[in-house]
């Protein structure tokens, strides 16, 4: 179990005191969002602060599914109608509100069982309910990453303390065992993730009776493949930041190449 609600109170200051120092300029700058610049990622990080509280606080169910939409063209059409709405906000005002609203996230997270089922599942960690926990990893992690890829734009490193990194990584590498789920292998076969630097570690999955399982640090296993990555690759690849095969060319990796390819095809965003 992950808890990074310490962590949402942190990772919102550094956005914060980012935001209140970019120019007019620096707001207008596009992002590696296709279609959105500053701007609107930080109008999807404010629309994100309010679904959340609005479902999980108020039970409110908000936008209702289209005839035969599927959950990613639901999310991007209904992340879109908001970022559309909120480029009629000045960022004095979305710097506001994301600061008025931070805290009550904060008491919404605070309140959770974490060993209970997740208010939303999340889908790319495997199929079947969530733990609590891994839904506020999971958007811990797309608070991050946005507040990265406004730094990408803006050309100001930082929000990179290993403290902060370290989770993000461990979230995204939990979808580990569903990205290996089309590679049958014999019960025992590990694959290791290596994340160098201060931010990284060592993750593990085991194929155990005909599916895939994180295995503890403490676990010994003998590795069918290993894979090495940056931290910077690895979260970019989670989130499709760099392409798959700009992944595979940047990662040391030896042993089954078929596993090689599943775990550098891992995918931690609804896609």
């Amino acid at each position: 179990m992950l808890d990074v609600r310490p962590l949402f109170v942190r990772e919102r200051a550094e956005l914060l005191a980012l935001l209140r120092s970019l120019s007019a300029e620096d707001w207008a700058r596009e992002t590696v969002c296709p279609g959105w610049d500053v701007h609107d990622v930080v109008g999807h990080v404010l629309n994100d602060y309010v679904r959340r509280i609005s479902g999980s606080r108020d039970g409110f169910a908000g936008a209702t599914f289209a005839n035969d939409e599927t959950l990613p063209s639901y999310l991007a059409r209904t992340n879109d109608e908001f970022v559309r709405a909120a480029r009629q906000c000045s960022p004095e005002l979305m710097i506001e509100l994301l600061g008025h609203l931070g805290p009550e996230l904060d008491r919404l997270w605070a309140g959770f069982d974490l060993t209970a089922p997740a208010p939303l599942d999340v889908s790319w960690a495997g199929p079947g309910p969530s733990p609590a926990w891994l839904d506020i990893a999971r958007e811990y992690t797309e608070f991050w990453v946005h507040q990265q890829q406004i730094r990408d734009a803006v050309g100001r490193p930082g929000a990179d303390q290993p403290e902060l990194v370290h989770p993000v990584l461990d979230t995204f590498l939990r979808g580990l065992p569903h990205a290996l789920r089309e590679v049958e292998r014999p019960h025992g076969t590990a694959v290791r993730v290596v994340v160098t630097g201060p931010s990284g570690g060592t993750w593990q999955a085991v194929s155990d009776e005909g599916r895939w399982r994180m295995a503890g640090d403490e676990t010994e296993l003998s590795a069918g493949a290993t894979v090495t990555m940056r931290p910077d690759d690895l979260w970019r690849l989670a989130t499709r930041g760099i392409t798959v095969a700009e992944a595979r060319r940047r990662a040391d990796a030896e042993g089954d190449p078929a596993l090689v390819e599943a775990v550098t095809a891992l995918l931690a965003v609804v896609a």
